[in-house]
C-alpha cells in the first residue's frame, strides 16, 4: 500500500532523533502484523478474552421494496458482510463474501437489491458496488480508483447519486450512475466538499450539502435537467446542517440545522420544515433543548419519526404529521437508535438499538397498534449479559467557569463490582467533533469485569450533544483547554475513595489518540500508562501528509499551518516537541494504510519517546487503515492492551 511506502520516506522528514536514543527494540513481522516491545501474549489471556471477543452486533441497512424482509450487516467471520433476514428471528442469510468489510450499504426502494462500499486494506478508497438479489451478481458502480461514498436511491431506482474524488482527488464533487453499465456523470463539480441528501419525489431535483467543519456547512437545491444551484441558507449565519429530506409532496424540505439569528437559538441541532416557494420556516422541535440527531419520514407522508440525543441517551418520536400529534410509542430501554427507516408499506419502523449492556440489534415498531418487535438476538459469546456494567453519568469541575460557577464536564463512569479502590483507565474518544456514549464494548466490558479496571469516557470541551458553544470551546488556540479538563478528571479522581489515583491509565484513538499524548506530556506524574491508537502526535506534520480530500476540512477544526502564528502554536503543543515529558509507559498502533493520520504519526512520537531512554511498545497492521477493522487483528490488539494493562497499571507498585 503507498503509505506503507512511504513511511521511511516521511519519518526521514520529520522524525525527530537523538544522538543518545535508546536502541529500537526488535522488529518482528508475523504476516500483516509487525510488533515492536510486545512481549509474546499469554494464552491464558487470549482464552479469556475470546468469549468477549466473540460478541456479535448486527446493524440495519433497509428494508426490501417487495416486502420480504430486511438487509442487515454483521459479522459470523472476520469482516462485517451483507446478509438477508426475512422475518423476525429469522436465519441470517450471508450475501456478500469478503476479506475486507462492507460499509454504506444502501437498499433500492423499488428493485430487489442494494449498493454497498468496500476499501481495500482500511484506505478509505472506497468503491461503489450493486448487489443483484435476483441474479446474484455483483456490478461495479464507480471507477475503480478515486474515494466515492454515500450511495443515495433515486425514488425510481434506476439511478443512483454519490459523491467522489475523481475529478482531481481533493475535491469531492456529486455525480450520478445508473445500472446500465455506464460510466458515472457529474451534476456538481466546485472546489470543496460535496454531498447528495435527497432526491425530490419526481427524481428532478437533488438537494445536496457543502461541507465546511462539525459546525459550518451549507444546503443547495440543484435542478437536474439545466444544472442549476440554488442556496437554501444564508451564507452570512454560520451554521450547520446535518440531514435533508423533500416532505411527500415536494413542495418544502425537512431538515437537521442549528440555524442563527431569528431562525433559532443556534445552540442545538432543531428539526425544521422549510416552504420552497415561501422560505417560511418552522421548528419542530423548539420545546427539545437537546440535538435532534436524525429522522425519517413515512413514503406516503403521513408520519415523521426523530431521535433527540438527551445527554448522551437517545430518545425516540413519532408525529402524525396531518395533525402534529405525537404517537406513543413502546418504551425503549437506555439506548442509542441509529439508521431509522420505514418500510415501503408504511406498517413498521425499522432501526438498529444498542445500549451499553448490549451490543446492538435490529429492532422495528408495528405502527398499526405500536409495538416493539425484535429481529435479530446477536450472539453475547455466551457470557451472562447481567453482569455487563451500566454506566453512571457523572459531571466533574474544571478550570473556567460559566455564570461564576465552575464549568462542569459529563463523563460516563463505568465502576466495577467490589469496594475499590479500583485502578482508572480514562478513555477519550476521538473526532474531535464525538460524542462517548454509553453504548456496548467489549473491550470495556473486559477491563470492567475481568481486570477490576474503572473506565470514565469524559467529554470533554469541544464534544458534540452539548450546544454549538460546547463545540468550539477546543477551536484554534483553545486546543490545550481541552487537555485541562483531562487534568480536572484527575483531580475528580483523586476524590473518589473507590478509585486509586496512583493507578490510572489513558486511553483513545484518532483525536483521542492525541489527546491521550497531550494528557501524556502534562500529567506523567498522575499517569502510570497510556494506550495510543492511529492519533496526531504533531498537528503540523499531520496536515501536511494527510489525504488531499481531507486537508482543508481538518483545517477548519485544528487551525492553518501554513499561517505563521498558527503553526507556532501547533509545533509547541506537539506532543512531539513535549515528548521529553512522558515518562509514562506507552503503547503506539497504527494502520499503514491509514489515509487520515499516516502512521508516520505514530511512528515518530515512539521514536521521540524512546530517544529519552523509555521503551515503547508498538504495533502495525499492514492491512489496516484509520482503526482495526478485521477481527483477527482486533483481537490481537486488544489482548496486548490487556497485557499492558496488566502489566503497567494494575500493580500496586510500578513495575
Amino acid at each position: 500500500m503507498k503509505y506503507a511506502l512511504l513511511v521511511v520516506a516521511l519519518l526521514s522528514l520529520y522524525t525527530p532523533w537523538s544522538s543518545h536514543a535508546q536502541s529500537s527494540p526488535q522488529r518482528v513481522e508475523k504476516g500483516n502484523r509487525i510488533t515492536e516491545g510486545i512481549p509474546e501474549l499469554p494464552g491464558e489471556l487470549g482464552d479469556r478474552l475470546l468469549r468477549y471477543q466473540g460478541l456479535r452486533r448486527a446493524d440495519f441497512d433497509g428494508w426490501l421494496a417487495d416486502g420480504q424482509g430486511a438487509i442487515i450487516s454483521t459479522r459470523f467471520a472476520d469482516t462485517y458482510q451483507v446478509h438477508w433476514v426475512d422475518h423476525p428471528g429469522g436465519a441470517r442469510q450471508q450475501l456478500t463474501f469478503y476479506n475486507e468489510p462492507v460499509e454504506s450499504v444502501s437498499v433500492n426502494p423499488t428493485r430487489h437489491g442494494f449498493a454497498f462500499g468496500k476499501d481495500i486494506g482500511g484506505n478509505e478508497f472506497f468503491q461503489i458496488y450493486y448487489f443483484d438479489l435476483d441474479t446474484r451478481t455483483v456490478q461495479l458502480l464507480t471507477d475503480g480508483k478515486s474515494r466515492n461514498e454515500g450511495p443515495l436511491w433515486s425514488h425510481r431506482g434506476d439511478r443512483m447519486a454519490f459523491e467522489t474524488t475523481q475529478r482531481n482527488g481533493n475535491d469531492t464533487d456529486v455525480h450520478i450512475v445508473g445500472l446500465d453499465g455506464k460510466p458515472s456523470k457529474a451534476v456538481l463539480e466546485r472546489s470543496g466538499t460535496w454531498d447528495p441528501m435527497d432526491w425530490s419525489p419526481d427524481d428532478s431535483r437533488l438537494l445536496v450539502r457543502q461541507y465546511f467543519s462539525d459546525e459550518d456547512s451549507r444546503p443547495y437545491l440543484v435542478d437536474l435537467a439545466s444544472g442549476a444551484v440554488t442556496a437554501l441558507s444564508d451564507a452570512t449565519h454560520k451554521s450547520a446542517y446535518t440531514k435533508m429530506k423533500f416532505a411527500h409532496d415536494g413542495k418544502g424540505i425537512y431538515y437537521l440545522a442549528n440555524e442563527t439569528g431569528a431562525k433559532g437559538t443556534g445552540e442545538f441541532a432543531e428539526l425544521h420544515y422549510r416552504d420552497l416557494a415561501t422560505a417560511a420556516t418552522r421548528s419542530l422541535s423548539a420545546n427539545i433543548p437537546w440535538d435532534i440527531e436524525d429522522f425519517s419520514l413515512s413514503h406516503d407522508g403521513r408520519y415523521l419519526a426523530f431521535v433527540a440525543n438527551q445527554d448522551g441517551i437517545d430518545a425516540l418520536h413519532l408525529i402524525e404529521l396531518a395533525s402534529g400529534h405525537e404517537v406513543a410509542l413502546p418504551a425503549l430501554p437506555s439506548g442509542l437508535v441509529e439508521a431509522m427507516a420505514f418500510s415501503a408499506d408504511d406498517k413498521r419502523l425499522g432501526f438498529t438499538f444498542m445500549s451499553a449492556v448490549s451490543a446492538g440489534d435490529i429492532y422495528a415498531i408495528e405502527l398499526d397498534h405500536p409495538a416493539l418487535v425484535r429481529w435479530t438476538t446477536s450472539e453475547v459469546g455466551g457470557l451472562d449479559a447481567s453482569r455487563f456494567v451500566q454506566p453512571t453519568l457523572e459531571r466533574y469541575p474544571t478550570f473556567d467557569q460559566v455564570d461564576g460557577k465552575p464549568r462542569r464536564i459529563p463523563a460516563f463512569y463505568y465502576r466495577p463490582a467490589g469496594k475499590g479502590p479500583f485502578p482508572v483507565i480514562i478513555q477519550i474518544h476521538g473526532g474531535p467533533e464525538d460524542q462517548a456514549r454509553p453504548l456496548f464494548n467489549s473491550q470495556i466490558a473486559f477491563w470492567v469485569n475481568e481486570l477490576g479496571v474503572a473506565v470514565i469516557m469524559p467529554n470533554v470541551r469541544g464534544s458534540t450533544g452539548y450546544g454549538k458553544t460546547y463545540l468550539g470551546l477546543d477551536n484554534g488556540f483553545k486546543r490545550e483547554d481541552a487537555v485541562k479538563d483531562i487534568g480536572a478528571l484527575l483531580d475528580w479522581i483523586a476524590t473518589r475513595p473507590e478509585l486509586d489515583a496512583k493507578r490510572v491509565g489513558v486511553y483513545g484513538g484518532s483525536y483521542g489518540g492525541f489527546m491521550t499524548l497531550s494528557a501524556l506530556t502534562h500529567y506523567s506524574q498522575r499517569l502510570r500508562a497510556g494506550i495510543e491508537l492511529v492519533g496526531q502526535s504533531n498537528f503540523v506534520t499531520f496536515l501536511e501528509h494527510t489525504e488531499g480530500y481531507r486537508r482543508d476540512l481538518r483545517r477548519a477544526e485544528y487551525g492553518d499551518e501554513r499561517e505563521p502564528k498558527m503553526r507556532a502554536f501547533l509545533e509547541r503543543i506537539a506532543p512531539t516537541t513535549n515528548a521529553k515529558n512522558i515518562s509514562a509507559q506507552l503503547f503506539v498502533a497504527v494502520g499503514a494504510n491509514d489515509p487520515r493520520v499516516p502512521p508516520a504519526e505514530g511512528l515518530q512520537i515512539a521514536n521521540a519517546v524512546r530517544a529519552n531512554g523509555h521503551d515503547v511498545w508498538f504495533l502495525e497492521f499492514k492491512d489496516e487503515g484509520h482503526g482495526f477493522q478485521k477481527k483477527q487483528n482486533r483481537n490481537y490488539f486488544e489482548a496486548a492492551s490487556a497485557l499492558f494493562w496488566q502489566t503497567y497499571l494494575l500493580p500496586q507498585k510500578q513495575p
